[in-house]
């Protein structure tokens, strides 16, 4: 009977055999191919797109990696639009894009050239609100202000999405018309963080202009 094999692999063998395995297969050094990777010519890192904010044709260029919130806020001056996290979570930043909702810090500007975007400064003015900023402000659906006009930009949307019968995760009956409930509007504005813990009366704003329109 053949005695076991004593066999151990080191770190050094190993490295060793690794580099030499490479070698054999023509394969270069790291160093070597980060050299060539740089000598490789880089495209434009900027970018000129067409936008249609609020009614209006907008032409900027920007740095490819610009988001649409950058843009917004500080190549066009429309700084209603509020960055929050930056990361997609607390729905500050909400405008809308081709009429669906989104959250422009996560989108780049170079994304949408020739959409239309509306943010708070489209929706009403001081002397002519929307109705849904009429009712924010009836309702007092807001403390500090930092995160309304997401909260508004969203809660406009989600009647409509309601009334189109989008459903979301606590919808019933997919078959049967969706109603305009508490939970209903609870799940949908849940990307939208309120701080100041405002979520009763931005609830009641939102049932307020959905039974008027109603």
């Amino acid at each position: 009977m053949t005695p076991p094999i004593e066999f151990e692999i080191r770190r050094r063998t190993l490295l060793a055999g690794s580099a030499a395995i490479a070698m054999s297969a023509g394969l270069r050094p790291a160093s070597a191919q980060d050299g060539a990777a740089a000598s490789t010519p880089a495209g434009d890192s900027t970018t000129t797109v067409t936008l249609t904010v609020n009614g209006e044709p907008r032409e900027l260029t920007v740095d490819n990696r610009v988001t649409l919130l950058d843009a917004l806020r500080e190549h066009l001056e429309l700084t209603g639009t509020k960055k929050g996290c930056d990361h997609g979570q607390c729905g500050a930043c909400t405008c809308t894009v081709n009429g669906e909702r989104i959250n422009s810090c996560l989108s780049l500007a170079v994304m949408h050239d020739g959409d239309e975007v509306e943010t708070i400064e489209g929706i009403g003015t001081p002397e002519q609100m929307d109705p849904m900023q009429a009712a924010f402000v009836e309702n007092d659906g807001f403390q500090c202000g930092y995160c309304t006009p997401g909260q508004i930009s969203s809660a406009r949307k989600v009647i409509e999405e309601i009334r189109a019968g989008i459903p979301s995760h606590v919808t019933g009956d997919l078959n049967a018309e969706i109603a305009i409930t508490d939970a209903e509007i609870r799940e949908r504005m849940s990307g939208n963080i309120c701080r100041c813990g405002a979520y009763a009366n931005i609830l009641a704003a939102i049932t307020q202009v959905a039974e008027d329109q109603a």
